[in-house]
């Protein structure tokens, strides 16, 4: 399925009862009828809560995130577990993506079904349903190329058995622990290498490289991340020198979430040379929208101005719905719309007879289910019925509360929607 095709078939899906926020009069129309309308989103009927994605600022994001992969020479598969969305996926490969990462048995077979040919897991997988249907995706599309992670004797055994006369052996990456107490991975380059032996004593699984995920690294900063990254670059070194990668045309090499992938351009910079080129791959995935919160505070372009600024690219709006005294007010979007694991949405303009400005002395302080509550401080100006403009913090647990997204232009515009599968 190449990017059109799956562009069509997500346009011919109808728009009904479930998704949330897109007009009541739109009920039956496909989602390609509904865009071609190019609806306003606040004059063209729909419903608050709503979430909007911003045209101009997700092009901005993926066209800056190809800017910098290629400026330091790094291969680039973004986590799509960030938006579950085939249509970014796509966009993402149109803008010089090697291919997607993925970190379940279920994101896999969304990206199989819409024509994904490149998927680095990851994540550990023993699951023999899943192993069993990987092996036969392998076997039918020569195209396919699947990468996922080991970190134990035990899982690939468990693999093995499972993959038991399988046509194509799956590719894997030794996962390095980011250090004790870390979450998955080898703790030790010695126990790395006796993985690497279980792998080389299979015929279903080949060893292609190493790889981790430097966001796990205990009290994690400039220092300690850059020394865990050259254990891992050492170890692929390691690994190379002992012949481990032999009939391989590349080494995998992989790292990089979302808070750290300078460090992870500092030192795949820095790898020795080894006997077969090096795929440096690296995973960020939050930069499609990007965040006015947690990525907003973390992401490296804060210390490497130089190379640009993500925009953040979600904006929730919310109707205010009550007003019960001039120190309160209450929106209607809560835990079901926004995210809040990692902090609250943020208050930052107010809409009223079609004119924006800033949301002065609002501020959120707590969710509900289905309500923000909203502290007004003595120079808010809101009332019942007005529009909420709240910004976002974690993109991850953002996509995931909404299945078709208005994709909006500066003026309001809706030219497209977004579709997500959770």
């Amino acid at each position: 399925m190449t990017a059109s095709e799956a562009a069509a078939r997500l346009a011919a899906d109808r728009v009904d009862h479930r998704f949330k926020g897109l007009p009541p009069d739109a009920e039956g129309l496909t989602v390609g009828e509904l865009a071609a309308q190019r609806r306003d989103l606040f004059t063209g009927g729909f419903t608050t809560p709503v979430l909007a994605l911003s045209a101009e600022r997700l092009t901005h994001n993926l066209e800056l995130m190809e800017t910098y992969a290629v400026r330091h020479g790094l291969a680039f598969a973004p986590h799509g577990k960030t938006s579950m969305a085939p249509q970014l996926f796509w966009r993402q490969i149109e803008h010089g993506a090697w291919g997607i990462t993925l970190a379940v048995p279920h994101q896999v077979r969304v990206a199989r079904e819409f024509g994904i040919e490149r998927i680095f897991l990851a994540n550990e997988i023993v699951d023999a349903a899943a192993l069993r249907w990987i092996a036969s995706e392998l076997a039918a599309d020569p195209d396919f190329r699947f990468v996922c992670y080991v970190d134990s004797v035990r899982g690939v055994e468990l693999m093995d058995a499972a993959l038991h006369g399988s046509i194509r052996p799956v590719d894997v990456v030794v996962e390095l622990a980011a250090g004790a107490g870390a979450r998955t991975g080898v703790r030790t380059e010695a126990e790395c290498a006796a993985v690497a032996d279980a792998v080389a004593a299979t015929r279903t699984l080949r060893l292609v490289g190493v790889a981790g995920y430097e966001g796990e690294v205990p009290g994690a900063d400039p220092e300690r991340v850059h020394a865990w990254l050259r254990r891992l670059t050492a170890l692929a070194a390691d690994f190379d020198k002992a012949g481990r990668f032999e009939g391989l045309t590349e080494i995998v090499v992989s790292a990089g979430g979302s808070a750290w992938f300078d460090a992870v351009a500092d030192v795949f910079a820095e790898l020795p040379d080894l006997s077969l080129p090096a795929l440096k791959l690296l995973r960020s995935g939050a930069y499609v929208s990007h965040d006015d919160g947690h990525y907003r505070r973390l992401t490296p372009f804060t210390r490497v101005p130089e190379e640009g600024a993500l925009h953040p690219a979600f904006r929730l709006w919310a109707q205010v719905v009550s007003r019960p005294s001039p120190e309160q007010a209450f929106v209607n979007a809560g835990k079901r719309d926004a995210a809040y694991d990692l902090d609250l949405p943020e208050a930052q303009v107010v809409r009223r007879d079609g004119a924006e400005r800033p949301a002065t002395g609002l501020t959120v302080t707590a969710l509900s289910d289905q309500h923000a509550w909203v502290r007004t401080d003595p120079e808010a100006d809101v009332e019942v019925g007005d529009w909420v403009g709240l910004g976002l913090s974690h993109p991850c647990t953002s996509f995931d509360k909404w299945q078709l997204i208005p994709l909006v232009e500066a003026d309001g515009t809706v030219v497209d929607y977004v579709r997500t599968f959770f």
